[in-house]
């Protein structure tokens, strides 16, 4: 049974900049439950290896809050709230894409040795995603139900 999806739009995604520490070593980044990120870290995930032309995402989340990063390489991110979409790059290690529960994203345009690394507000709940983008618009009541 659909219920409705939360009435975020894509204007309530941004990007976070995460602390960074520069030494004549390196530069380290730290994401960690604070006043900077939205949500408490419940999971942490990375995808790596990607096959050329491969296309990841492709979903939303009823309750899921997740923070997306280019921990290496870069990526586009395409978001849609089922009225607007807009396209993000990801190529700064330091920044992250806040993506709210009900938003739909997908990940295109993998560089080679790209690490996508993504911090969520939920451990994994299949029953969360949204899997299906008509199924997303009847949800964000955007097409009839």
């Amino acid at each position: 049974m659909l219920t409705d999806h939360p009435a975020t739009t894509i204007d309530d995604c941004r990007i976070i900049n995460l602390n960074r520490n520069h030494h004549q070593m390196g530069t380290l980044t730290v994401a960690e439950n604070s006043d900077a990120l939205p949500f408490a870290i419940r999971r942490v995930f990375y995808i790596y290896d990607i096959p050329a032309g491969a296309e990841r995402g492709g979903h939303s989340h009823h309750m899921e809050e997740q923070l997306i990063i280019a921990a290496c390489g870069c990526f586009d991110i395409v978001i849609s709230d089922g009225r607007n979409q807009r396209t993000l790059t990801m190529r700064k290690p330091y920044e992250g894409l806040y993506i709210p529960a009900g938003i739909w994203r997908s990940l295109h345009n993998f560089s080679s040795g790209s690490v996508c690394l993504t911090l969520c507000s939920t451990k994994f709940d299949e029953s969360d995603y949204v899997r299906h983008f008509d199924d997303f618009l009847k949800l964000k009541q955007v097409l009839p139900r």
